[in-house]
């Protein structure tokens, strides 16, 4: 760890820092396990100016206020998020899926006031407007898939005759998708490694990008990179039924955005995959 952002850590956490080792996971900046001096273990990440490393504090304090697992947040800025340290290491196992669908279940339980959320948050570093609307299939349209395809064509990631299929999509959404009966408090971004196992249970999930939408979206989300199989789908469905046609059509139409904003960071490699799915629906 660097001698400036031990010093930062010390500062927040009145402790000395007595050994450290890098993490993976630093999209927005570096992460550390951290030994103190009082004993703790602490999990660090340093940013700057614009890192989001404070609203990436108000995301997790959200989700523990509504009882997910997530690390307890003591200091967020920008310049450094210090949060406790969760149980983690193992695979995600049948019973881990079995008991994720109980937390993920109840996550989406927690209703919201509208769709989108009281700021905006970000994915993968990127932004992600939240503006507050009555009904999810224009909220879907114009603030992920229209408006992430817009992002990744700006930076030369999204062919224009692409783009041009994704907004013939985009026009078309209500053919295929559905309102849900009330907005859903999401993750946001649960890939395989933002959820957290130990001793056979859903330890934590960290690095949300929180919002409240479509119960669905997420769903599709932990399908896209194998996340999440048949062990967790049968015992959400036991616990909140899933509507036909989701794993017919609606799942890919919802895995554009997570494939959009793979784009928007990675580039040419993830093109066809948004070509894959515009084609099966005749686009």
């Amino acid at each position: 760890m660097r001698d400036s952002a031990r010093a930062l850590v010390e500062q927040a956490i009145g402790a000395t820092v007595t050994a450290s080792r890098p993490l993976s996971g630093g999209c927005v900046g570096e992460v550390y396990h951290l030994c103190l001096s009082d004993g703790r273990a602490l999990v660090a990440k340093v940013g700057g100016p614009g890192s989001g490393l404070a609203l990436e504090g108000a995301m997790l304090r959200h989700l523990a206020d509504h009882g997910a697992p997530v690390p307890e947040v003591l200091h967020a800025d920008d310049p450094l998020l210090l949060m406790t340290v969760l149980p983690s290491g193992d695979t995600l196992s049948a019973r881990v899926q079995e008991h994720a669908a109980h937390v993920i279940a109840a996550l989406h339980d927690t209703v919201g006031p509208h769709f989108g959320f009281t700021y905006d948050t970000v994915i993968g570093g990127l932004p992600q407007p939240n503006p507050k609307r009555e009904r999810w299939v224009p909220f879907f349209r114009d603030h992920r898939l229209l408006f992430m395809a817009g992002e990744a064509a700006r930076a030369g990631r999204l062919p224009s005759a692409l783009h041009r299929r994704v907004e013939t999509l985009a026009a078309r959404l209500d053919d295929w998708l559905e309102e849900p009966d009330h907005p859903s408090l999401l993750h946001g971004d649960l890939w395989t490694g933002n959820v957290l196992a130990h001793d056979g249970r859903l330890s934590g999930l960290i690095d949300p990008a929180i919002y409240w939408g479509h119960a669905e979206v997420e769903l599709a989300f932990t399908t896209l990179f194998g996340t999440f199989g048949d062990a967790f789908f049968n015992r959400y469905h036991d616990l909140r039924p899933i509507r036909p046609g989701f794993f017919e059509d609606r799942l890919e139409i919802y895995n554009l955005y997570p494939l959009l904003v793979h784009v928007r960071l990675f580039g040419g490699s993830y093109l066809g995959g948004v070509d894959r799915t515009l084609r099966r629906l005749g686009l």
